[in-house]
């Protein structure tokens, strides 16, 4: 592809791919969504009620977990999906990006080196060196289907020399990160069908070259997928829909790409129609537990022109809403959920929230979480449409 060439999302081409996902505990059809059980668990729900919304998949964070209860103690008690009563495919992100943020916010807590990231734990003040094969080395304890290469994430918004220098430490990084993953897979004597997938990451900024630089660097290693690095947003909130495509365009075709952090049900859709399969986020989870609904306007989302996509498909609103005290009706007429189909009226949840019981935040996060899944099982019919 030529420098300054257009890959807007209105292109033909390299978009909607089938992939499937063969990981040790399940296959999984691309797009799919993944809610972030950041610390082995979404928040307030077991897994009973998170299968019964239509999620296959969840994401758990490296960092986090090596805090507490520490990687070691997760492996024996049986690995994270005995951990965490989940039979489910399960990613695990290196803790980059929250290692990153911790520094950022005070450098007193730590600093970059080319080795690895030093920092202090914000819970204790526990002092953490972690490497690109440590992090790689944790991934395998917690026992994950897919695990994230450590990056040097930087915000779109920093210095281009500093970016730059950071997507060529990402690279290096990276080969140690593969290094080290093939070295675990010998040691722990893995079965072709056990092997956990392998991610890369693609860091750059909002510059053309750097991404291409990034892809470069890392595509002889031979990962499994790649995953955008920094946000797809800007300081504003506006979509970076220029770099977004332009990144997943120079991807191989037979490899997953992941759109960490997407996002809004508008970003999910304009991210898919720009070639990547996979998603992850707080916000349904996040949302719920604040009392936002998510709620489908029309069942169908014309998805044929493009250019034209926006938000008029979808609505949110706020349970709290002093109009919904009285109201009869549960979240979403024609949703499915489990807290649609009992008839949870909108005027008992809001009561539960308002007198903090926790059965509320509960209810709202188990329907957000089935209208992520109902966006997934409509991409994926387009993509069956489309082929």
């Amino acid at each position: 592809m030529k420098e300054g060439e257009d890959t807007s999302i209105n292109e033909e081409e390299k978009k909607l791919r089938f992939v499937s996902v063969s990981t040790k505990n399940g296959t999984l059809e691309t797009p799919f969504f993944m809610p972030d059980a950041t610390r082995a668990t979404v928040r307030g729900l077991m897994s009973e009620d998170i299968r019964q919304a239509g999620i296959e998949a969840l994401v758990v964070n490296t960092y986090h977990l090596l805090l507490q209860p520490g990687c070691d103690r997760v492996e024996h008690l049986g690995g994270i999906h005995s951990f965490m009563k989940w039979k489910g495919p399960i990613l695990s992100d290196s803790g980059g990006y929250q290692v990153y943020s911790l520094i950022h916010k005070n450098s007193g807590l730590g600093k970059v080196t080319e080795d690895g990231v030093e920092f202090r734990s914000p819970l204790n003040g526990s002092k953490f060196f972690l490497t690109p094969e440590k992090s790689i080395a944790l991934q395998f304890e917690l026992g994950v289907d897919m695990m994230v290469c450590l990056d040097d994430p930087r915000p779109n918004e920093a210095p281009r020399e500093e970016i730059e220098k950071a997507v060529e430490r990402s690279i290096r990084w990276a080969l140690r990160c593969k290094e080290e993953y093939e070295k675990q897979c010998r040691l722990r004597a893995l079965e072709n069908d056990k092997i956990p997938l392998l991610f890369g990451v693609i860091q750059g900024g909002p510059y053309r070259d750097l991404r291409k630089k990034n892809v470069e660097g890392i595509q002889e290693f031979d990962f499994d997928g790649y995953g955008f690095g920094a946000r797809h947003i800007d300081e504003q909130g506006n979509f970076l829909s220029d770099i977004i495509s332009y990144t997943a365009s120079i991807l191989p075709q037979d490899k997953l790409r992941f759109a960490l952090g997407v996002g809004t049900p508008l970003d999910i859709i304009r991210c898919f129609l720009a070639g990547w399969d996979m998603f992850d986020c707080v916000i349904p989870t996040r949302e719920g537990r604040h009392g936002r609904i998510f709620f489908f306007k029309k069942e169908e989302i014309n998805l044929n022109e493009p250019t034209k996509i926006d938000s008029s498909w979808y609505d949110t609103f706020s349970v709290m809403n002093k109009k919904y005290q009285d109201d009869t009706q549960p979240l979403e007429e024609g949703c499915d959920c489990h807290t649609c189909l009992s008839r949870y009226s909108r005027g008992y949840i809001q009561h539960l929230f308002r007198a903090q019981e926790m059965l509320g935040p509960k209810l709202a996060t188990i329907h957000n979480l089935r209208f992520f899944s109902r966006l997934m099982e409509k991409l994926r019919k387009k993509k069956t449409e489309k082929d």
